[in-house]
């Protein structure tokens, strides 16, 4: 996996990648970072990438030139997904991450400022991603969420691939409840169920929690699996 970030902020980025477990990952190769500031493609020779509104307006747009031209430089892959992070997007979900985590390359555009000239969208044609109903400064947390995501599902970025079989969404349920030593804290005891050695008990212990949770916390989630299983059974 390639993941190419256009970014006025390329240090944002960079550095998320230099840790932890993003680290491990890049340095074993399992996705390769390259990141392009749209400075480096502006005509103007202040490196100016942004300018007023026409029609009138707050804030500043991005200029269509400069991203044009940077993402014009990236040399394309044939399986390649180009992404936008904004406000006006789809939903990211598991099922779109697992569905990218296919791609041979994800280029992201990271706006900031108003927002992009709209001509970057009907020259680029990107797919348009949201990581919430709200709005952020800029493009560059929202792409590294997208990144961090992805980036679980490829082989090697885990420890063990279970683990984010195993993670929330991964069924349609949120994630069951986890304990680690001691085994009492406060007052609080780890479930017993967990500590018998019998694993088919334990997977129902789980599941049962995991169902517990999404009901009580996302109604909407559980209403779909319950509804789903009755279709498939």
């Amino acid at each position: 996996m390639r993941f190419d970030v256009l970014t006025l902020f390329p240090e944002m980025v960079e550095q998320f990648c230099d840790y932890s477990i993003m680290k491990r990952a890049s340095e074993k190769g399992v996705f390769q970072l390259n990141v392009v500031n749209p400075r480096d493609y502006t005509l103007d020779k202040h490196k100016k990438v942004d300018d007023t509104p026409y029609g009138g307006g707050a804030g500043m747009v991005l200029m269509a030139q400069p991203y044009v031209d940077a993402y014009e430089s990236i040399d394309l892959a044939e399986n390649t997904v180009t992404v936008m992070m904004s406000p006006q997007g789809e939903p990211l979900t598991d099922n779109i991450v697992n569905e990218l985590s296919k791609a041979d390359q994800i280029v992201i555009l990271c706006g900031h400022y108003e927002g992009f000239d709209e001509r970057i969208r009907d020259i680029i044609k990107p797919h348009e991603i949201s990581i919430g109903d709200f709005v952020l400064t800029g493009g560059e947390l929202p792409a590294l969420c997208l990144i961090d995501a992805v980036s679980r599902k490829l082989e090697g970025t885990l420890g063990k691939i279970e683990s984010a079989e195993e993670d929330s969404f991964s069924n349609g349920l949120l994630e069951y409840p986890h304990y680690t030593k001691p085994r009492e804290y406060r007052g609080l005891n780890v479930p017993d169920v967990l500590l018998n050695g019998n694993h088919k008990e334990i997977n129902e212990f789980r599941y049962q929690e995991s169902l517990k949770r999404t009901k009580e916390r996302r109604p909407d989630l559980y209403e779909k699996y319950i509804n789903t299983s009755c279709l498939n059974n």
